[in-house]
């Protein structure tokens, strides 16, 4: 059921390739990225000229390295072999790591249902509202059954499950190759996903004091978590600022969201005029609806909490991980993308639901069983219907796929396309340059482009928005010094023009000191000497 949100997705269909849900976007910027760095290429093939940075690429670099000694398909490396091998991996040490801490079979099981299944009230939430079901995300974070949709973080909680397991075996005398193994596996999230370093490595610390076996670990976790991310970030700019309660605010606010702007202008008053004896519930009632709406049934295993009076080193890292997923997106949020912090919060929800399952095991109560499954599934059917319908809403055409394969056979060179003018109206599967800005021309054309993607641009801190200006300007300048002077100091070799009957410079291919080597009715691609 988790591959489903991605297996369908970068296969060829009658109307082309097509992608469901957020792989139009997500998936086609990974393709491009694994695509260049098996290219041995350490630059930003959206931005080209710019090396990476600001970017956990480690799982994009194992899929590269796997392509090159295979020679297995990128896209089918990324949307058909992995999301299975995850999923079941994630299960396979979530199941091992609760019997091993626990031994207690019912709660293992019980926290696969969690780790697979686990869902928001968002779907109470519309259904009381007269909407249906649907709302994952409605409280902000996406649930259990997307989790494959992100596959750094999905590989990142596979990472997080056996090191867990193996720390959980550890005994007195830790052997070296078990302790090397871990800290490698520990330092690497700083590559595979840095939002899951920055919750480990603390809860790892904070258990340390306590689990003399742990300060080795610790200490050699922070080592190798250094050497994998000074040298790729040693220039990085800090894309996370202080904005309190943004996630709050913004979740009553919003339509897609919780929507409940009575209470969004209340506590935006009580913050405006310092009013503390106001300000002071509104806001703790508004964490209160986040937590308990994203988190679901899962609630209960706060109820874990207070019945258990003594923490294991593993519990420990456990519930400080869970603790700073909260606080960290309640209080910061990132540059230019700022909803992107969310991703702390999907921690927490997995981990809570391991004690939820830790506590429901405990109880043999038939009513108890059957409201959990019942209020928990529907996020899991409701968001699988986005993935099942014939018709994704986005597509590459077969001329377009046609025109990419002629460009990827060509010697390498800067790619230019026009900016793209994304089209809502447009008829679904729509063409990825009229659904929004991707990466899909730098992902199956083999070439870096000029610009493209500003979406991840803007996530990893590039100033696109001059190349965006430049860019529009040359579509549209008329004076000819000017326009090859572009071409010529940007090292531009080749343009890509799709929608090629309406969006073109003003001058031809030969005027700018090129040659037409490809046109079909959809696209043209000129190369320019």
């Amino acid at each position: 059921m988790w591959s489903l949100t991605m297996v369908k997705s970068g296969l060829v269909y009658s109307y082309g390739m097509g992608f469901w849900g957020p792989n139009g976007h997500d998936g086609v910027w990974h393709i491009s990225l694994i695509s260049s760095l098996s290219r041995f290429n350490l630059q930003i093939p959206i931005f080209a000229g710019s090396i990476l940075k600001n970017y956990h690429f480690g799982l994009d670099l194992i899929l590269a390295a796997i392509h090159l000694i295979t020679r297995i398909e990128v896209r089918f490396l990324y949307f058909q072999l992995l999301p299975p091998i995850l999923a079941f991996g994630i299960g396979y040490y979530a199941f091992k790591f609760i019997f091993s801490w626990t031994r207690n079979y019912k709660a293992s099981l019980w926290s696969l249902f969690f780790v697979y299944f686990g869902g928001s009230f968002g779907w109470l939430v519309n259904l009381f509202r007269g909407k249906g079901l649907g709302g994952e995300s409605m409280f902000w974070s996406q649930q259990s059954i997307s989790t494959l949709i992100n596959p750094p973080f999905a590989l990142s909680i596979l990472i997080i499950f056996y090191c867990l397991y193996c720390m959980s075996k550890f005994s007195t005398k830790v052997s070296s190759p078990r302790l090397i193994t871990t800290s490698i596996l520990i330092g690497s999230l700083t590559m595979i996903k840095i939002y899951a370093a920055i919750l480990f490595l603390p809860g790892l610390a904070i258990a340390s004091i306590f689990e003399p076996r742990f300060r080795k670990l610790f200490i050699l976790s922070v080592f190798i978590s250094l050497l994998f991310y000074l040298p790729f970030n040693w220039k990085a700019t800090s894309l996370v600022v202080f904005q309190p309660f943004w996630f709050l605010e913004n979740m009553l606010a919003l339509s897609d969201r919780f929507n409940w702007l009575r209470l969004y202008q209340a506590m935006t008053a009580y913050k405006a005029t310092h009013n503390l004896i106001k300000f002071i519930p509104a806001y703790s009632l508004a964490a209160l609806i986040f937590i308990i709406g994203n988190l679901g049934f899962r609630i209960t295993g706060f109820l874990y909490l207070i019945n258990h009076k003594k923490f294991n080193p593993i519990e420990i890292i456990l519930w400080v991980m869970a603790g700073l997923g909260f606080l960290l997106p309640l209080f910061f949020v990132q540059r230019g993308t700022p909803w992107n912090t969310i991703q702390f919060f999907y921690y927490t929800q997995f981990i809570i639901g391991l004690f939820t399952a830790r506590w429901i095991a405990a109880r043999e109560n038939f009513l108890l069983i059957g409201s959990c499954i019942l209020l928990t599934i529907p996020t899991t059917i409701d968001t699988l219907k986005h993935y099942l319908p014939s018709n994704p809403p986005a597509k590459i055409s077969h001329l377009e796929l046609s025109a990419l394969k002629f460009l990827s056979d060509q010697p390498a060179g800067v790619v230019f396309t026009p900016p793209v003018r994304p089209d809502p109206y447009s008829p679904a599967p729509r063409p990825l340059y009229l659904y929004e800005s991707t990466a899909y021309v730098s992902a199956f054309s083999n070439h870096p482009v000029y610009l493209e993607d500003t979406v991840n641009l803007d996530i990893t801190g590039y100033p696109w928005k001059d190349r965006l200006n430049e860019s529009n300007q040359f579509m549209s300048n008329t004076n000819i010094d000017s326009t090859k002077s572009f071409l010529s100091a940007n090292k531009i070799r080749y343009l890509y023009l799709p929608q090629v009957a309406t969006v073109r410079p003003n001058f031809s291919a030969s005027q700018l000191g090129g040659e037409v080597i490809y046109e079909n009715s959809q696209v043209s691609i000129w190369q320019i000497e």
